[in-house]
């Protein structure tokens, strides 16, 4: 993997840190590496950490007391995750687990927080990238109550597209780690039902279709033909 620092200063979660306060929160951070579908915390656990995606995919879920395990969102390389780091003493709301095999940044939320009291200055950027995920979660649901099924389908693409970046979707390809299988699960839909719509998405060169993974060649473009439909 790349080295630590490298990893840190290119997550745009910390694009407002100063290189000193990257250098300090290279000082506190630790690496952990996890095996494909090990878990990596539990729902409802209290350690508070941040942390950011060195290489691999992660699938945030959530299981029903009968064992089902739904789906809710992947975060793949240079992404991050554990928003509890910003609420002390509150426990996790969903569990994670290495979707394949991943190497992780882990700070420890206390030793974060005093950093964060030292370096003021990165506040703003935290939470414009903390407020910019909430209104993409309440778009989905949003989606979920107005829009038809391509739609919701598309704009979940959409906001999987831009979690990976600073939450601006642009011209540039994006790879979202994701199978069809996946989306239904987090849609609550069938696979078949899914498929459909993602191969008119393809035939209309919206997307492309690869082994574990979907390209959006011109996320612009898939916004643009949202537009249009329902």
């Amino acid at each position: 993997m790349k080295n630590i620092k490298t990893v840190l200063a290119r997550c745009p979660l910390f694009s407002g840190f100063s290189e000193s306060a990257i250098d300090d929160l290279e000082g506190i951070a630790r690496i952990r590496r996890f095996e494909a579908n090990e878990l990596i915390y539990s729902k409802g656990s209290a350690i508070s950490t941040l942390n950011i995606i060195a290489s691999g995919v992660v699938r945030i879920s959530s299981v029903n007391p009968a064992g089902r395990e739904a789906t809710l969102i992947m975060f793949s390389a240079g992404t991050w995750f554990g928003d509890s780091v910003f609420s002390p003493g509150m426990r996790r709301v969903y569990g994670a687990t290495a979707h394949e095999a991943v190497t992780l940044i882990e700070i420890p939320g206390e030793a974060f927080r005093e950093l964060m009291a030292t370096y003021p200055e990165g506040y703003p950027v935290i939470l414009d990238m903390v407020s910019r995920r909430l209104w993409a979660a309440m778009s989905i649901i949003e989606d979920d109550a107005l829009r038809g099924v391509a739609a919701r389908i598309g704009r979940r693409l959409l906001f999987l597209a831009e979690i990976q970046g600073n939450g601006d979707v642009g011209t540039d390809p994006v790879t979202i780690w994701i199978t069809r299988e996946h989306i239904a699960n987090m849609m609550g839909m069938t696979r078949q039902g899914v498929h459909k719509w993602i191969k008119d998405f393809e035939r209309s060169g919206l997307l492309e279709l690869a082994y574990g993974r979907i390209v959006l060649p011109d996320p612009t473009a898939l916004q643009r033909h949202l537009e249009t439909i329902e």
